[in-house]
């Protein structure tokens, strides 16, 4: 019989407060090929906002336990926060959301990650600090069926490399996703080299996967293959409005996006729910091609909310969106 209190999914990853201004009175330039674009408000005046909404407990493996936690698996998260009302409010939010809390570390005297979102029209921009807390493993009695490794702050490199491979050499059963971010693309391939070699699902998007290849590709087929060329099982990109791609080594497969029931309000975290989707349904025994069919719906929920987590859905009522989904909804192969 199987162990109730066995994890099946553990988050590594920092956790922040999200403070969503919303701003009117500013505009977005690009260059001719609609990239590149800027946000721009007037220097040295006072801007108005329309308001101001904090959300607790976010960030790419914080929203993924949520998300897991949502569609039905036993959750908890590794991640750091400080003694401030900040860390206190963000790990009631994590229980409140039934993400266990027993590996969160906090550190006496230390100030929690603290982001403020730039909210105008249905995009944001970021500005974000990561309090370089010391990381350690924490010590789990039992090994979870997956973890789910994300973004880190820059001091980082040690824990991914030497504690978390060690863990997982030790336990070869565990199944990895990983969905790098800022700082872990920057430490580079040959730095964290074990850990793609160690990858089940890899999660990017087409930039992000130019910038880890140090490459101007642009044919998704091409750089799939060169991005599972570098140890992940399973590679997952994807590509906005394009939807999403993925190769095992076999098969290439493509998933159109999941169209929104009305414009989006918000867009953070629609990558966090796809990638966390698509990972829940392989640990639920979905197959790959049946896992991609669900995290556009996740996403698609997410943006219709302000904030990362509050568009979650239960397995229900995603469950009952891939059910009346569109005729033309449906995953199909592509040429690698």
């Amino acid at each position: 019989m199987e162990d109730s209190n066995k994890l099946d999914f553990i988050g590594i990853g920092d956790i922040t407060t999200d403070a969503f201004i919303r701003i009117k009175e500013a505009k977005v330039t690009c260059d001719m090929n609609h990239e590149s674009c800027q946000l721009c408000v007037k220097f040295g005046d006072k801007i108005p906002y329309e308001f101001v909404e904090v959300i607790r407990a976010v960030g790419n493996s914080a929203n993924a336990t949520v998300s897991a936690a949502r569609l039905g698996l036993k959750s908890a998260l590794i991640a750091n926060v400080g003694s401030d009302i900040n860390g206190k409010e963000c790990l009631e939010t994590l229980e409140k959301n039934n993400v266990g809390t027993q590996f969160m570390e906090v550190n006496d005297g230390r100030e929690t990650n603290y982001h403020y979102v730039l909210w105008y029209e249905d995009e944001r921009t970021i500005l974000v600090k990561h309090q370089l807390y010391e990381y350690k493993l924490p010590a789990i009695a039992e090994a979870p069926k997956w973890m789910y490794l994300s973004s880190l702050a820059e001091n980082s490199l040690h824990y991914q490399r030497d504690d978390l491979v060690a863990y997982l050499k030790a336990n070869p059963e565990i199944k990895l996703a990983f969905q790098p971010g800022t700082f872990q693309m920057k430490q580079g391939y040959d730095q964290l080299k074990e850990l793609y070699e160690r990858t089940e699902i890899f999660f990017c998007n087409t930039d992000e996967a130019r910038r880890i290849l140090d490459s101007t590709e642009q044919n998704v087929g091409l750089l799939l293959k060169a991005v599972r060329d570098l140890g992940p099982k399973i590679v997952v990109i994807t590509d906005g409005p394009k939807g999403a791609y993925a190769y095992d080594g076999v098969v290439g497969l493509q998933v159109p996006i999941y169209h929104d029931p009305k414009p989006p309000y918000e867009r953070t975290g629609a990558g966090d729910a796809f990638a966390s989707t698509v990972t829940v349904a392989l640990a639920l025994g979905k197959s790959l091609a049946e896992a991609l069919l669900w995290g556009p719906i996740n996403s698609m929920s997410v943006v219709q909310y302000v904030g990362a987590q509050k568009g979650l859905l239960d397995r229900a009522s995603l469950e009952k969106y891939l059910n009346e989904a569109p005729e033309g909804y449906k995953v199909s192969t592509m040429e690698i």
